[in-house]
């Protein structure tokens, strides 16, 4: 399935037809993987259209950047700015938004001394692994393939070359029958998904994997576990055993993409019941409530478009 056409595309400063929205061949980041971007989600509410949490994704994108040496042409208020423009002109009420910065044209080799051009497109985009998915859970597998260890990269920056590991493990995963894979760290404890933060449940606490096993610090993981302590549960940071995977009450993945999609079977073993958890779905319906703006307290995480 492509992607859902829109009218234009920021690039560079301004908008352009999304057909225009080209780069050269020679570009930097298409032959080294030299970019860093950011994955927002902007949902309707009675409002109007609010982008969620776009603050600290600019912030993030811009933390990338520094990690690799890229200089961002813009600042984070002018890239929050650009998302909402961005999602005006295209006259959006939900969609995915992808910010990009990459290393342009200039030069050919690793030295990496060429132009940071950035772009911004919008579009509507359902739940990463299906609205389906949501409902009723999904199948996942252990990857063959890891999460690349810190001192290889450095995987708190959201890096477009990070990914190549991650395609290999969810192409590994569909093939074989599955929905998503589950990546294990350079030690052997879990991560994370091919492109999704991890929990698990087990006797009512929440455990996710901790920075230390090559995660990627996600803004819906912090979402989520900012939501489960004020709704009283525990949230422990701890490694992560493909044991306590098959062992778990439930689990569920996070992310802007995927938001909160249930895990009903984890390498051929359900998970509690086989289906999706009770407060997996407790999360997953205060998570959309959240983000569509029926939460007053916490409005702050919503940038209303105007």
């Amino acid at each position: 399935m492509g992607l859902a056409k829109t009218k234009y595309v920021w690039v560079n400063g301004r908008l352009v037809g999304w057909d225009e929205a080209k780069v050269h061949v020679l570009t930097h980041a298409l032959h080294y993987g030299s970019s860093v971007f950011e994955g927002i989600r902007c949902y309707e509410t009675s409002r109007g259209p609010a982008i969620f949490r776009l603050k600290e994704h600019m912030e993030r994108l811009e933390k990338s950047a520094k990690i690799y040496m890229m200089k961002l042409p813009y600042t984070v208020e002018e890239l929050c700015m650009a998302a909402v423009e961005v999602v005006k002109a295209n006259g959006l009420k939900e969609c995915y938004i992808r910010p990009i910065a990459f290393r342009g044209t200039g030069e050919m080799g690793l030295q990496a001394q060429n132009p940071v051009e950035m772009a911004m497109a919008a579009w509507p985009w359902g739940p990463y692994l299906g609205e389906e998915g949501q409902k009723k859970g999904i199948r996942v597998k252990v990857s063959s393939y890891i999460r690349p260890p810190p001192h290889s990269l450095p995987m708190n920056a959201k890096a477009g070359g990070h990914y190549l590991s991650s395609i290999l493990a969810k192409m590994e995963a569909v093939k074989a029958g599955y929905d998503e894979a589950i990546m294990l760290d350079h030690r052997g404890f879990v991560s994370e998904g091919s492109g999704e933060n991890i929990f698990i449940v087990k006797d009512g606490v929440l455990y996710t994997p901790p920075l230390y096993a090559s995660i990627l610090l996600g803004i819906t993981r912090d979402t989520v576990m900012v939501l489960a302590n004020d709704m009283g549960y525990k949230v422990a940071e701890e490694d992560l055993t493909r044991s306590m995977l098959y062992t778990a009450d439930e689990a569920f993945f996070t992310g802007t993409a995927a938001e909160v999609t249930p895990i009903r079977e984890i390498d051929d073993r359900p998970v509690g019941g086989g289906q999706p958890g009770p407060i997996t779905m407790k999360l997953l319906k205060e998570y959309k409530e959240v983000v569509h703006g029926r939460k007053p307290k916490y409005d702050k995480w919503l940038t209303y478009v105007k």
